[in-house]
């Protein structure tokens, strides 16, 4: 017996000593080992230690751009830079960002309280050494605290995705919410291998609040591969040895915008007058000179919400989702701890994130698409919830959101695979799945755009997906639109006497249909879309409209032949002009320029287009254009013994001057292509450039 306890007890100290996610070789020591491409792989041995060393990371790479963000999402941008940020700053204190953050640090668990103080710690310390680093106009906005970091989750989530100052007219100069995202998930009898796949694939600004930042993050039993947007403590997607999730931007409604009738210094509420919730702040406004002038800020609330708009007769109050979900933090965290759906789905349906839809694979061959975001409990009534809702009646108050349970999902689906591609949850699979009917109308909209469209086409049609070909779909540049009408188009022009129109439709003929580097054709079409202004939603272009029972496959055709000729003729005079040629190459008109680096560009706007492979775009001189979103962390994952993954930021991993690490991808995204992940010491050591050691 006592042979067999030695070795019972032999035993599972070797097994410890093997488990991954903790490092046994420095027993009293936490390490960030940084590879090539500036990732930190934080290894440590308590969750205190590693949430310090991933501020500290976030730090070194990204450190006066998430000053920045967290001057803003104090409120106090104007404070710390200059007049420009009023707007943001009133924002912010609009909707009480500032003292709801408060109130939420002091509901969080002790353990999450510690792991935002040492997150905040990592910051600082980081700071403090290196105090070059830092500029000198962000000085000022050190220390970082644990309110900083849900202010900043408040403002970034709640208040720029959610909704925006920008969509409800509060600040036509803000962040516009020009973002989206593709998801899939493969299942077993769709997967070649017969293991299950994932696509992580969010598409967001290049910059700014949108940043995303890779990291490993190892402490056992924590082990989690993925990115956070910079700022952020927790991992917002990614994956481990047995479960991977992403996110895409949802298509809920998860705001409303109310008109109230002002009257006698209130408003009208049924029958009686309400009077507004009152409030004034305060704004240091630094000047040029360097002093600081004080500006007053009055803010009115009721009982839908602040006030972010007035006329004489009228007020418009803001109602946002979110507010009443404080523990998002503890949520992923239990997220990223999950070894199975059933783990994942408990984490997951606490729904403490209000926006983002979820996909998720594993190991164990299951798949799930959620609608994730917070959707409210409306009113029946025929109200216009997407757009202004009388405010003056009870009759449109809502104070609940929906549950898990009653939001549209589908697991494990009879197709083997579910796609998401910004589009409503109804058109996850194809056959559909889920009957809309199901739901109240205000949960989603009912449509399909080519860009959807074309994600759906390629997992319907190839019958068994390779990991190789799942890359070659994710990289896709073909453009779904022009399947639909170019031959009508062509057809059209070959038989003109037109010579121009001729030599066009030569070049569309002979163009590949993608917006690749070499893709000759794609700029005259997409010119020409954009001056007929071709989009799904415009039913009278085509000659087929978009039909529910055919959402893959519609609309197609061209309503109107004359005007289409006639544009074509026009756009492609313009081309040659701007180009001297007609068949100039895309990669030669849209480019990838970061930092010292200028490349040949590929995809293009996902929308009219039907481009699943989605790059954002800003004109430049010379009639050319300059890659400044769209595509950002990327990530193919195959939950195979071992899991197998290729990830890339295309414009990297840092944004400090300094850096190495701003474009050092850029390469990566001109040529479709992901790197491989280092998750093993033994990977990480092989691809090692620099270890710090706590």
């Amino acid at each position: 017996m006592i042979i067999i306890m030695r070795y019972f007890f032999s035993l599972v100290i070797m097994l410890l000593l093997i488990i991954p996610g903790c490092d046994s070789s420095s027993k009293n020591t936490t390490e960030i080992l940084w590879d090539k491409y500036g990732v930190p792989h934080i290894f440590a041995h308590e969750y205190d230690e590693l949430f310090y060393s991933f501020g500290w990371a976030q730090m070194r790479n990204h450190a006066n751009l998430m000053l920045r963000l967290f001057a803003q999402s104090r409120g106090r941008a104007a404070e710390y830079y200059g007049e420009i940020y009023i707007n943001s700053d009133k924002w912010v204190h609009t909707h009480n960002i500032p003292q709801r953050a408060k109130e939420w640090l002091e509901i969080q668990k002790p353990a999450f309280k510690q792991y935002f103080k040492s997150f905040a710690n990592g910051i600082n310390d980081y700071a403090n050494k290196f105090p070059n680093d830092i500029d000198n106009e962000n000085r000022a906005v050190l220390p970082i605290t644990s309110v900083d970091l849900l202010t900043h989750y408040q403002r970034v989530i709640m208040y720029h995705f959610v909704t925006n100052p920008r969509d409800t007219q509060f600040d036509p100069l803000s962040i516009g919410k020009s973002k989206g995202s593709n998801t899939w998930a493969i299942g077993p009898s769709k997967s070649a291998s017969g293991n299950a796949m994932l696509i992580i694939n969010p598409h967001l600004s290049w910059g700014d609040m949108f940043t995303w930042f890779e990291v490993q993050l190892n402490c056992y039993p924590l082990n989690i591969y993925g990115a956070t947007l910079v700022g952020s403590p927790f991992i917002g997607i990614g994956f481990n040895d047995n479960i991977g999730w992403a996110h895409t931007n949802n298509v809920h409604d998860g705001q409303d915008l109310y008109k109230l009738v002002l009257t006698n210094e209130g408003y009208k509420w049924g029958d009686s007058i309400k009077p507004f919730h009152k409030r004034t702040i305060q704004l240091k406004v630094k000047q040029k000179n360097g002093d600081q002038k004080i500006e007053q800020f009055f803010i009115k609330e009721s009982i839908h919400g602040p006030i972010i708009r007035e006329d004489e007769k009228h007020a418009y109050a803001l109602r946002v989702v979110g507010q009443d979900q404080p523990f998002v933090f503890e949520q992923y965290f239990d997220m990223a701890l999950s070894k199975n759906f059933d783990q994942f789905e408990k984490a997951i349906s606490r729904l403490q994130n209000p926006f983002f839809t979820t996909m998720y694979a594993d190991r164990d061959g299951r798949i799930m698409h959620l609608f994730g975001g917070r959707t409210p409990v409306r009113p029946q009534g025929d109200w216009d919830w997407l757009g202004i809702v009388p405010g003056d009646t009870p009759a449109t108050l809502w104070n609940n959101t929906h549950t898990y349970d009653e939001l549209p999902k589908v697991i494990d689906a009879n197709s083997g695979w579910l796609q998401n591609a910004n589009d409503p949850p109804w058109t996850t699979t194809i056959p559909l799945e889920l009957n809309r009917h199901d739901y109240p109308r205000y949960m989603s909209r009912n449509f399909m755009h080519f860009r959807a469209q074309r994600s759906a086409r390629m997992a319907f049609e190839d019958q068994k997906i390779t990991f190789d070909e799942l890359l070659s779909y994710k990289m896709d540049t073909r453009m779904e639109l022009a399947d639909r009408i170019l031959d009508d188009l062509i057809s059209a022009a070959m038989v003109s006497e037109d010579k121009l129109l001729k030599k066009a439709s030569t070049v569309l003929q002979n163009w590949d249909r993608c917006a690749n580097n070499d893709s000759k054709g794609a700029v005259l079409f997409k010119e020409w879309v954009d001056a007929v202004g071709f989009k799904s939603d415009k039913s009278e272009l085509f000659k087929i409209p978009w039909s529910e029972t055919n959402p893959i496959n519609t609309p197609y055709g061209i309503n109107n032949l004359e005007i289409a000729l006639e544009t074509l003729k026009s756009v492609a005079s313009e081309v040659i002009d701007k180009y001297d040629s007609l068949d100039v190459a895309w990669g030669e008109v849209y480019r990838i320029i970061l930092n010292d680096v200028d490349l040949p560009s590929n995809g293009g706007p996902g929308d009219p287009y039907g481009i699943f492979r989605v790059t954002g775009y800003k004109p430049i001189k010379d009639n050319r254009y300059a890659a400044v979103g769209g595509d950002s962390f990327q990530a193919i994952v195959e939950f195979s013994n071992p899991l197998r993954a290729l990830v890339s930021i295309g414009y990297g991993n840092a944004s400090q001057r300094n850096s190495m690490h701003r474009s050092d991808q850029a390469e990566f995204y001109s040529q479709k292509k992901l790197r491989p992940v280092w998750r093993s010491r033994i990977e990480i050591e092989q691809n090692l450039i620099h270890k710090e050691i706590f």
